[in-house]
């Protein structure tokens, strides 16, 4: 059998040469961590302060532009008659020389795939030495910037000249944190006769019945003259088949039928099951190797027929039309090895209770790791998975082509067998950058990516994959002749509003699919004051102007706040004003799309999770906090959903049956006061068939007013869903009273619940416990009352929590409680 010795103990790291290496590193010999990178093992020495905190970013610099060497001393007690040893590098960050006792054995330039190296004429019994050295990343893509002349970007940085995580050179949601090191698993393969090498499963449904075409690559230690037959046997679901392989042959194919087998769905669609396949590879009665991965049986397609709106983007599972409920993803560490299958269940857990149902693994990050998808496969969630090219025009000169073919084809094998992948895109905003960003002119007929994009990743894709779509970019409108981010086809993404235009444009595109769009807001506040250390905190003051790496992101932030809400008055205002802000920017938008299916059938947040500490478009902070954004999502992706929407001839109510379901039931609209008196009333019956929606125009008495200062709209539908309200002014000319309530604190094992009831209109009423005890959490959030009515806040804290202070500014928030107030609580 195959055998594995770990090598992931006893490193240590020096700092070879660079422009800035501190004294106390000039001969230090640092314990290191393997997997793991510089930056982490310096500050586990105490050698750097925590680069997510205070502006530390900017004194970590150096490491990037520094070479290092990491070294081990290792034993070995013999290969027992093996035929061969190697040494296998999961991943290696990114430009490595691989020594083994004084001897090269080999070079790599690629943080994206995996290596292996014959060792066995190399080792010794007893001790042995490994070194790995790492050029600086930086003076590797600039010496290749140098060579092939430079490609326009959207960052000074030239990312686009090596093949790493893009967004390790800053991003406008992450800090310039450069790494380099061994940031996966390493250690000594031992096999004698052969191996499993590739293994590539595809898992195809056709009137009920599964097919399992599974394709075997084998590396042999003999030449084909003196090698020995091989069997090789897959298992799945009861079924067996095997296959022998002649001495001069490396592939087999497998085919294994399975009759009525349960279907793998998108979570909200059905249930998740998954079979074992083995497979494993035999020499007469010896088994050599053994691979075993858990697949599902389920259809996908991409429906991209053309309509009389342009051309659809739809996901299709099982034959049955999907809306993407979903968000964007990015590495939710700048350091991705302390991303542990906990951490990646936690944040993938959050995602299902906001009623996602897809992700988006953006291309500036990396291709995510087998615990990502092996849960993603388990809680049904959707996944669609950029190919690593971001806001940048890329060379497809070697040793570029060769980089890029050797990643695709070792990550298009690796993920074949998980059901959640439904969707390749060749890049992230390069066909749209080459088109409206000014690049044509810089480029001078230089290469760019068009021939990965367009030739070489599809052709890989379809070789080794066909039972996936993949869609040249993100956004990409499908033809030449029709811009690539044209609303009515494909894909698109929507930055017109963040960067220019207010919220409320999100109404003027009637898209089929939209693949990013989003709206600032910052941290929680518990994880800025951990970030920050400044003892009041300031707007702008220069510690939380480097928590905004968006160009005139502060300037945009104020932009919407004013067309919208009353001015801050403070820090704890702004907070909660933009926080509140963008958290109903963005459901504007998702109400919108899904008001318009099946023509729009996706809406891609950007983005659900942050990398570290920062203002930016999340719904999760970088320590895991939820913003309110987070419990926005919740409400409008619900499976039923009730909206207002403004429509030609006014207002009109919306009803989206995402459920398999018929939705049925009453609502009842009314346009009343602030004060909460009626001033007219309609009824709607509801008869929403599954996976579909409904309009009714509102009757003019209902939806219109003469007062829009002094009137709201409310739909409720009882017990079937939320209701939704439509406020006819801005917060800002509302004549809101000053907000009153009482509430009341009962303790519950391991918390509070906290009852508050409305002696006025609370608008968007939000409870932030972490205030008083950064662990805490609510269950609740952006809640809107009338007088009269009551609302229940449970609160999960170890810590006793202050009454007083739990029911009082800055922790319990309202929009209208900045009214001056006529009494005084709160």
């Amino acid at each position: 059998m195959t055998s594995w010795q770990s090598l992931h103990d006893g490193w240590f790291l020096t700092a070879v040469a660079g422009p800035e290496i501190p004294d106390a590193l000039t001969a230090a010999r640092v314990p290191a961590t393997v997997p793991g990178c510089v930056h982490t093992d310096l500050l586990a020495a105490d050698l750097i302060p925590d680069p997510y905190l205070d502006d530390n970013e900017l004194r970590s610099s150096w490491i990037g532009h520094t070479d290092w060497c990491y070294e081990t001393t290792f034993g070995w007690a013999g290969d027992d008659g093996a035929d061969r040893v190697e040494l296998v590098c999961a991943g290696l960050d990114t430009v490595a020389t691989i020594t083994l006792n004084d001897v090269e054995i080999g070079r790599t330039a690629n943080m994206h795939r995996g290596y292996h190296f014959d060792v066995g004429d190399l080792l010794r019994v007893g001790d042995n030495v490994l070194r790995i050295r790492f050029d600086s990343a930086h003076r590797y893509a600039q010496e290749q910037r140098d060579r092939l002349g430079d490609r326009p970007s959207a960052y000074s940085d030239p990312f686009n000249f090596i093949r790493k995580m893009a967004c390790n050179f800053g991003w406008d949601w992450g800090p310039s944190l450069v790494t380099a090191g061994i940031w996966q698993e390493i250690g000594l393969r031992t096999w004698r006769t052969a191996r499993l090498a590739d293994i590539r499963p595809l898992v195809t449904v056709t009137d009920r019945e599964g097919r399992v075409e599974v394709r075997v690559e084998v590396d042999r230690a003999d030449d084909d003259a003196g090698a020995e037959p091989l069997t090789v046997r897959a298992t799945v679901a009861g079924v067996a088949v095997e296959t022998v392989l002649p001495a001069d042959r490396r592939v087999a194919e497998l085919t294994l039928t399975v009759a009525d087998p349960e279907l793998w769905w998108p979570r909200g669609y059905g249930e998740q099951p998954r079979y074992p396949l083995d497979v494993t590879l035999h020499a007469g009665e010896r088994e050599l190797d053994r691979w075993q991965r858990q697949i599902g049986f389920r259809s996908v397609r991409l429906d991209t027929a053309p309509d009389e709106y342009g051309s659809a983007f739809t996901i299709v599972v099982n034959d049955l039309p999907v809306f993407a409920r979903g968000v964007n993803w990015i590495p939710d560490d700048c350091f991705p090895h302390r991303v542990t299958r906990e951490r990646y269940a936690q944040r993938l857990t959050q995602a299902c209770e906001a009623n996602v149902n897809f992700l988006r693994v953006w291309g500036g990050g990396r291709y995510e790791s087998e615990d990502f998808y092996d849960l993603a496969d388990e809680l049904g969630l959707l996944v669609g998975q950029d190919f690593l090219f971001s806001c940048a025009s890329y060379p497809e000169e070697e040793p570029f082509r060769g980089e890029v073919r050797a990643e695709a084809t070792e990550q298009v094998t690796r993920l074949a067998s998980h059901p959640s992948l439904v969707l390749w895109f060749g890049n992230n905003e390069n066909i749209w950058g080459w088109h409206d960003w000014g690049w044509q002119e810089q480029l001078a007929g230089r290469t760019w990516g068009a021939g990965y994009y367009f030739e070489l990743l599809p052709g890989i894709v379809a070789d080794l994959d066909p039972t996936r779509p993949y869609w040249p970019g993100s956004p990409w409108s499908g033809r030449h002749d029709v811009h690539p981010n044209e609303p009515g086809y494909g894909s698109m993404h929507i930055w017109t509003v963040w960067n220019q235009l207010d919220y409320v444009h999100y109404r003027d595109y009637l898209p089929r699919f939209v693949a990013e769009f989003g709206y600032q807001g910052p941290a929680a506040y518990a994880t800025i004051r951990r970030a920050i250390s400044d003892e009041r905190l300031v707007v702008d003051s220069p510690a939380m102007a480097h928590r905004q790496k968006a160009e005139g992101g502060d300037l945009k932030l104020a932009r919407g706040l004013a067309a919208h809400l009353p001015a801050p008055r403070d820090f704890d205002d702004w907070h909660y004003l933009t926080q509140v802000n963008q958290a109903r920017a963005t459901s504007l938008g998702i109400e919108h799309m899904r008001s318009y299916r099946p023509i729009c059938m996706g809406s891609v947040v950007w983005q659900l999770n942050d990398c570290w500490p920062v203002t930016s478009w999340a719904a999760v902070d970088g320590d895991g906090r939820r913003k309110p954004l987070w419990y926005a999502l919740r409400r409008a992706y619900a499976d039923r959903l009730l909206t207002i929407q403004p429509r030609d001839d006014g207002l009109a109510l919306v009803a989206v049956n995402d459920g398999g379901a018929p939705w049925t039931g009453r609502v009842d609209l009314t346009r009343l006061t602030l004060t909460g008196e009626p001033r007219a009333k309609t009824s709607i019956e509801l008869a929403v068939p599954p996976y579909s929606s409904m309009t009714w125009p509102l009757p003019a008495d209902v939806g219109a007013s003469e007062e829009p200062r002094h009137e709201l709209l409310l739909a409720d539908p009882g017990g079937a869903g939320d209701r939704t309200f439509w406020f006819f002014a801005e917060d800002h000319e509302l004549a809101y009273p000053p907000a009153g309530y009482d509430a009341t604190v009962e303790p519950l094992p391991g918390g509070v619940r906290v009852r508050v009831t409305a002696r006025t209109v609370l608008r968007d009423l939000v409870l932030a416990p972490d205030r008083l005890d950064p662990a805490a959490e609510v269950d609740e959030a952006l809640v809107t009352l009338l007088p009269g009515e009551s609302t229940t806040f449970t609160v999960r804290s170890a810590q006793r929590l202050d009454p007083a202070a739990l029911t009082a500014r800055p922790v319990l928030r309202c929009v209208n409680d900045m009214v001056p107030q006529a009494d005084p609580h709160p």
